[in-house]
């Protein structure tokens, strides 16, 4: 089972968009087959906040949407301990999100979970660094949300 920790320091997400986000994500977790327990957090933030994480961590000093740290790219796999498989941290901006929901003409609902499920796959280890990578990648992106019924509105 996949377990979320929601991080919303700004208080601005309601909890019917969290259980969304959360239906997702274990919906795309089936369709991905982790059966294994499984964590991960999401985060959502402001503009001078993703900024500077994308400027720490990425070498972009310039707002985004999400972004998501992998802590099984890095960690060592422990064998013979009962913990949990520790995914990694989606990072999400709030500001950017209302802006493409705008500009996309859908709800706000729909881009975070566009987001959310886009920084899940990563966690995954889709890419988008390639072509190939990017048609693999938003294509299984397309298919889980629309079985999922998250189409745009």
């Amino acid at each position: 089972m996949l377990t979320m920790d929601f991080i919303d320091d700004h208080n601005v997400i309601n909890q019917e968009t969290k259980e969304q986000i959360e239906s997702l994500l274990k919906f795309a977790a089936k369709k991905e087959k982790i059966e294994e327990e499984a964590e991960l957090s999401i985060s959502f933030v402001d503009e001078s906040e993703i900024q500077a994480i994308n400027r720490d961590y990425r070498d972009k000093d310039k707002v985004t949407d999400v972004i998501s740290f992998s802590l099984e790219e890095d960690e060592p796999e422990i064998e013979g301990l009962d913990m949990p498989r520790i995914l990694g941290d989606i990072i999400i901006c709030l500001e950017v999100a209302k802006e493409q929901a705008e500009s996309y003409n859908h709800s706000l609902s729909r881009e975070l979970g566009f987001l959310a499920l886009h920084g899940f796959l990563h966690l995954l280890g889709y890419d988008h660094m390639t072509e190939s990578e990017e048609k693999e990648m938003f294509s299984r992106q397309d298919e889980i949300l629309t079985e999922f019924g998250l189409t745009r509105e």
